[in-house]
């Protein structure tokens, strides 16, 4: 397999406040917009590469500043959604798009496969390995952990402005995503959904299905709109916003 990564590179996953003693693992799949060296931008601009097609915009700021809040660790991926996501199973739907929202993403067409494996190599497996490691780590001796994945998302798509100031994601396990749920709905003035503006039923999910489900543990994603945290101070203010109610619900779901 061919070696994408140069010396140049930045990792493909970053680790936040790992001795954090809360049983609780936080995840950002969507951290970064930063592109191999060899891959030239994707062949489109550093414009479009900051838009919300290239990453979860503000999601890194606030899923520190809940780690630190919640003195939980976290991990984080390197590496732009376009060039391949790590919450799509490699070489499935959505995993590295040849469109985004309209913007053709000419690096990613036609990938041979051998193409495929040295991104999954490089940038989507070390991840999701080092994901296992600290769940191996946080769970030895049966210690009870909950998931949570940071997102966020655009405020409109397909010309429908999204009304959501967060929104919770979640498949069939409700112990973490109803009593969060809860929480934040007694905060009258958010607008909460459930399971928008995406699902976590959907078939192309990987990070939930891959790590929290096999292990049975709480788990959800949540989900912040992103004209709420463009700026770091934004994101961090919702970081410590956010903090109350998940800490409330982690120790719900684990009781």
């Amino acid at each position: 397999m061919q070696q994408l990564l140069g010396p140049e590179d930045p990792p493909p996953f970053s680790v936040f406040n790992q001795k954090g003693q809360a049983p609780l693992l936080l995840l950002c799949d969507h951290a970064s917009k930063a592109v191999p060296k060899a891959l030239g931008g994707l062949g489109i601009s550093e414009d479009e590469l900051a838009r919300h097609i290239g990453w979860d915009i503000g999601g890194l700021e606030a899923a520190i500043e809940l780690a630190t809040a919640l003195d939980a660790p976290l991990v984080a991926s390197g590496y732009s959604r376009l060039v391949i996501d790590c919450n799509r199973w490699p070489g499935g739907e959505g995993s590295i798009p040849e469109i985004s929202d309209g913007v053709l993403v000419p690096a990613n067409r036609s990938l041979t496969k051998e193409q495929i494996d040295a991104r999954a190599g490089a940038c989507f497996w070390p991840y999701h390995h080092e994901v296992d490691r600290q769940l191996d780590r946080m769970t030895a001796g049966g210690r009870p952990v909950a998931l949570l994945v940071m997102h966020s998302f655009t405020p409109e798509m397909n010309g429908f402005q999204r009304p959501w100031h967060v929104g919770v994601l979640w498949n069939d396990d409700p112990r973490l995503p109803e009593p969060l749920l809860a929480e934040l709905r007694r905060e009258s003035s958010l607008v909460v959904g459930d399971n928008e503006p995406y699902s976590a039923r959907a078939s192309y999910e990987y990070t939930l299905n891959a790590h929290a489900r096999p292990r049975r543990l709480p788990h959800c994603s949540l989900e912040v709109r992103q004209d709420l945290i463009t700026t770091r101070d934004e994101a961090c203010a919702w970081g410590r916003r956010l903090t109350p109610a998940i800490q409330s619900a982690v120790a719900t779901a684990l009781r």
